[in-house]
């Protein structure tokens, strides 16, 4: 008995092993996607904080490698995914306010139309796109208009964060030499 349990086991390895040898992962993607909270969960909390998100946004980072972004590989006047691959999507946990607009809590994707001084930030209904190339305009819940705020520096990983100011969280996409910020009100 010990032995055919034996010879069972031994079986079983090799259709494992053997099975594992098959998957082929895929490589790393070159615009790695990452998720950017509201409040910040990297932030040390006091035990009187409420850590709990209130906005999350995922999204993919594509990298600058030396090309000029604005007006190039993003086109001024075109909608833009904000990132690379999949469409960023952007989730309130809770109701909150942009441009005078309630929107209920939910998940939305993020588009926008950069400018050379402006940006119109768009928070769409459609999701699982790949792109801007479905975007559908009668699907938008809000549209703002932002400032272009220049930056000496170069962002050369597109990076999406967080600033807070009392009830307000400014949503900031830096890339390139460029940033904007979307106010959302927290209600």
């Amino acid at each position: 008995m010990k032995k055919l349990c034996l010879a069972a086991l031994t079986l079983f390895a090799a259709f494992t092993v053997q099975a594992q040898d098959v998957v082929k992962f895929a490589p790393l993607d070159a615009s790695p996607v990452d998720i950017s909270y509201f409040p910040n969960k990297a932030v040390k909390f006091k035990k009187t904080d409420n850590p709990n998100p209130v906005v999350k946004v995922t999204y993919a980072r594509p990298s600058a490698k030396g090309r000029a972004i604005f007006g190039d590989v993003v086109k001024f006047g075109e909608v833009w995914r904000v990132g690379a691959n999949e469409n960023t999507e952007i989730k309130f946990y809770k109701a909150v306010t942009i441009g005078g607009k309630n929107i209920p809590a939910g998940t939305y994707s993020l588009f926008a139309i950069p400018q050379k001084d402006k940006w119109t930030i768009i928070i769409n209904k459609e999701l699982d796109l790949w792109g801007g190339y479905a975007y559908d305009e009668s699907k938008d819940v809000v549209r703002v208009s932002v400032p272009v705020k220049p930056v000496n520096e170069v962002i050369e990983a597109l990076s999406i964060a967080f600033t807070s100011q009392g009830s307000t969280a400014n949503l900031v996409i830096g890339w390139d030499k460029t940033t904007v910020e979307l106010p959302i009100t927290v209600k």
